[in-house]
């Protein structure tokens, strides 16, 4: 489908260059996720430290899995598919030359279905459980319980969803690292900019010599003017039109 509308970028990187896209809930909003922060967000139903932090787990386990069970029905139930946004960037990743990396905040499961490839989910997915104590790393896409056994180290009680918790660290950070420091081009897509440390990404690509900056996004983020470029509107409209515009450039 084409671009909805014409988009000029301010900035056209070298072809050689590579791009690090930094994506948020704001990119799977339109395939019928919830988003975390919006009014109406899930945030805004359920007390995040009931449900999303290690001390939860340890205080209540079956509420956390009856959350996450309910968030894995909900992506099956509702065939929620990747959107416009998310096809938008496999076709980038598939005619870029210098290579684009996807850093994902999100734990559903959209881009790897679009295709994505070189893809880095932060925050982990709610498709695999992890084990308290062997940190054993399984597909799940049904629910989980504390009845589930670790098939690594036989202990009951331990698995849970494969997700970054509030207090946890995200993951794969060194080589985000390696690719923010090496990028040509920064797009965050989708994102509220309140979320450390992925919203202080700009700055640090701001650091790397040539390195631009851009914001595709609903309406403007916290970090909104950190952004040397920005462009806001619905992602199954902007991120097509951009990408559209930067294949253009070829």
């Amino acid at each position: 489908m084409p671009p909805a509308f014409p988009l000029q970028p301010d900035v056209i990187p070298p072809r050689s260059g590579s791009i690090v896209i930094l994506t948020g809930a704001g990119i799977s909003k339109e395939s019928g996720l919830e988003t975390f922060r919006d009014a109406g967000g899930i945030w805004s139903q359920v007390r995040l430290e009931d449900v999303a932090t290690p001390e939860a787990f340890a205080r209540d386990p079956v509420r956390v899995h009856a959350f996450y069970n309910m968030r894995r029905a909900r992506h099956r139930t509702m065939d929620i598919k990747p959107n416009a946004a998310h096809h938008a960037v496999v076709k980038l990743q598939q005619a870029w030359p210098g290579g684009v990396t996807v850093v994902t905040q999100n734990v559903d499961t959209l881009h790897d279905e679009a295709g994505t490839k070189d893809l880095i989910h932060m925050h982990g997915t709610y498709a695999q459980a992890r084990c308290n104590f062997c940190d054993a790393v399984v597909p799940r896409l049904g629910d989980l319980s504390v009845t589930d056994i670790c098939a690594s180290c036989g202990k009951d009680k331990g698995m849970r969803p494969n997700v970054v918790w509030f207090g946890e660290m995200p993951l794969h950070m060194e080589r985000i690292t390696a690719a923010l420091r090496d990028c040509a081009l920064f797009i965050s897509i989708g994102t509220s900019g309140s979320v450390y440390p992925a919203a202080g990404f700009v700055t640090m690509v701001k650091r790397s010599a040539d390195a631009h900056t851009v914001e595709l996004n609903l309406e403007p983020s916290q970090g909104a003017t950190l952004f040397a470029e920005a462009h806001y509107g619905p992602a199954t409209q902007i991120v097509p039109a951009y990408v559209e515009s930067l294949l253009q450039s070829l």
